[in-house]
């Protein structure tokens, strides 16, 4: 089948490999209907050492069960699934919590110690597929509207949602978002949901910040740095705003929340961070009692919450994908993100 690779940064390659199978009793096999390009992907697209194994990528994906394991029981052959970005038992301690991420057993796609591969590809082997996988009523023929917007549920509505929820949003709260990727945009959508009356959006691209507006910011904030700082202040009486949810992940965007939450206020991350260092002592965290929350999205938790909206059309969270394309223009799919061509595209087996 064919799969896409990552062998050093900007070097995305889709080849030849060999078909996935059952390895474990409790494993299921998907044949992939839609898959996507993340902008998290685009952190080791910069970054990535050269590598001559290369590292298989993708980790949002929805399709139609083809074979299962024999322990196998929540998920049979035929059924239209949802993969969530982590693998999860659904048993342990963490799952049961609800926080799939950390699950003892499971992991992240593409990690070879879980025993997982990438999604940006024909077929993926599922392992835990009882933890993992969620059985939806979606055919995979359905229109090309509704299939995007389920596969937002394998990470970026549910990631935008966790932001949201980590941050406390709740009726009446005001709320900044920072960044205007396809996370940010469904963190706006997310806050709304939740009955924030004040989201202001920090992001500098038109088109992303107009869709931001129609799923419910109420104003929009182009600029960086101090002078955007001193935009949001001027747009809350100096106040800052309650909860602020940062889905960039680079530093400035961490000292821009800082720079906006008010005193008592929380900053919500969600943004994968591509630093070590942050500011947390008196002067900015401790002093104000601004508390710091937020990782990695236990997408699975929120899915069956979220999916009843999407299969109803009370909210289209598959707006922020922009582009299509086929596997083997998935390179291509990938410097279109980098470059801001394209917000998020979905791949299509």
């Amino acid at each position: 089948m064919r799969a896409t690779y990552m062998y050093g940064a900007g070097d995305v390659r889709v080849i030849d490999v060999s078909d996935p199978v059952i390895e474990q009793s409790t494993d299921a096999l998907v044949r992939v209907v839609r898959a996507c390009v993340c902008g998290s992907d685009l952190h080791p697209y910069h970054s990535m050492p050269t590598t001559s194994a290369g590292t298989p990528m993708g980790h949002e994906f929805i399709g139609v069960v083809e074979d299962i394991g024999s322990d196998v029981a929540s998920v049979g052959v035929g059924d239209f699934v949802i993969a969530p970005f982590a693998v999860s038992c659904g048993k342990c301690v963490f799952c049961r919590g609800g926080l799939y991420t950390s699950c003892e057993k499971g992991g992240f796609w593409g990690n070879a110690a879980v025993g997982t591969a990438g999604a940006q590809a024909e077929a993926v082997r599922v392992p835990l597929a009882d933890g993992t996988l969620v059985k939806a009523p979606v055919r995979a023929d359905a229109d090309d509207a509704l299939l995007a917007s389920v596969l937002t549920l394998s990470d970026v509505y549910g990631t935008g949602w966790h932001a949201a929820v980590r941050g406390g949003v709740r009726e009446g709260s005001s709320v900044t978002v920072i960044g205007d990727g396809a996370v940010g945009l469904l963190a706006v959508l997310s806050a709304k949901q939740l009955g924030a009356e004040q989201i202001v959006l920090m992001g500098r691209h038109a088109v992303r910040t107009d869709l931001g507006r129609e799923f419910g910011a109420t104003d929009v904030v182009a600029e960086r740095g101090d002078e955007g700082i001193a935009k949001v202040r001027e747009l809350t009486k100096g106040l800052g705003t309650d909860i602020v949810l940062e889905a960039v992940g680079h530093r400035p965007a961490y000292d821009q929340a800082v720079g906006v939450v008010r005193p008592g206020g929380v900053i919500s991350r969600v943004g994968v961070p591509q630093y070590e260092d942050a500011p947390i002592g008196f002067g900015s965290l401790f002093g104000p009692n601004v508390t710091l929350t937020g990782g990695p999205a236990p997408v699975r938790a929120y899915i069956e919450h979220l999916l009843p909206g999407v299969l109803d059309g009370t909210v289209e969270p598959g707006k922020v994908f922009d582009r299509t394309v086929g596997i083997e223009q998935t390179p291509q799919a990938y410097a279109a993100m980098d470059s801001r061509q394209a917000l998020k595209v979905v791949v299509r087996p």
